[in-house]
């Protein structure tokens, strides 16, 4: 099945490029190698998915970019009609190292161009991957507003250099966007947050808007598929709150595509992640119909339960009492 562009809605953002109003995330959890990735990323062109937010840390951009070339080459979409997304790591923040890590990204994306690269973490610091929840880098360091702003300068310089059309924040609050804010040359022209129903992030989604910021949305369903060093005993499975069960009986579809909705209707630019063709299909289509009712959206607004998954654990320095410090 391909979904009729058409349908699909795009945000325009505060530099007057414009984003799709849904992308298809590349992160696999640490479940799925980079070849099995790619080939959904490929299927999901074919289907009508036009963003995908990569990152040089999944360590999958090289196999991506052999399917954006073949993409290309087959003529099923030009290089234009995509909006491509990365992230400069934890470890690449120091004066230069942020230049390097978005060459490596086109050299892997095969790409002469981003159009939105992000600082990934506002932290600067370093795990191995598929790490447990208990390590730590003897080099982390809590958030610094200089330390961001000299990495931030350089995102600013590639945008000069047109290595990247967009430039975002991730993985913020309110109190650190309005510490770094007013001293950006170029605004952040889109943020990502976590954002399902079970964490509606409402005062951070509200200020992002309010500021002419994007939101985009990881872990729309609720990522039930994380690391096991993203779980705990405490966690809210998303596709299991009542008002999301209620609308997705009511339609006749399964609960995760009621989260997708709630993301989208709510203004957030979501952005599943899916290997499964039905799946990946069923994400894009489920935000061009059968929108849920102005009385569900209330009670889905009901449902919050301040349950952040994404706690970041492994980035806490030495002294720091939990994962709630990274989120003051």
């Amino acid at each position: 099945m391909t979904i009729d562009q058409r349908k699909i809605e795009k945000k325009v953002l505060n530099n007057g490029y414009a984003m799709p109003s849904i992308g298809m995330g590349t992160f696999g959890s640490d479940k799925y190698n980079a070849d099995t990735v790619a080939a959904a990323v490929y299927g999901a062109i074919k289907c009508g998915y036009r963003m995908f937010d990569c990152a040089s840390v999944y360590g999958n951009e090289a196999e991506i970019g052999k399917v954006f070339r073949r993409a290309f080459e087959e003529g099923l979409v030009k290089r234009e009609d995509l909006y491509i997304v990365s992230k400069v790591w934890n470890d690449m923040h120091g004066d230069g190292d942020v230049l390097l890590s978005c060459a490596k990204t086109l050299k892997d994306l095969g790409l002469g161009y981003l159009d939105m690269y992000y600082i990934h973490w506002p932290v600067p610091n370093f795990h191995p991957p598929r790490c447990d929840v208990s390590s730590r880098s003897k080099d982390a360091v809590p958030f610094s507003v200089d330390r961001y702003m000299a990495t931030w300068r350089q995102m600013e310089r590639l945008v000069d250099a047109g290595l990247t059309r967009s430039i975002g924040m991730s993985n913020m609050t309110v109190s650190k966007l309005e510490a770094v804010l007013p001293l950006c040359r170029i605004v952040p022209a889109a943020l990502e947050l976590e954002l399902h129903p079970a964490f509606q992030q409402k005062e951070l989604f509200e200020y992002t808007l309010s500021k002419g910021i994007v939101p985009v949305g990881f872990c729309p369903i609720g990522s039930p598929s994380r690391p096991e060093r993203d779980k705990t005993p405490e966690d809210v499975a998303d596709c299991e709150l009542p008002s999301i069960v209620r609308a997705a009986e009511a339609r006749g579809i399964h609960p995760a595509l009621v989260c997708l909705k709630w993301a989208f209707q709510s203004g957030a630019v979501p952005i599943p992640f899916a290997v499964t063709e039905s799946k990946y299909v069923g994400n894009l289509k489920c935000i061009t119909e059968d929108f849920l009712t102005a009385e569900e959206m209330a009670e889905i607004a009901k449902d919050d339960k301040d349950c952040r998954l994404v706690k970041g654990q492994v980035f806490l320095w030495e002294g720091a009492e939990g994962w709630e410090e990274l989120w003051r």
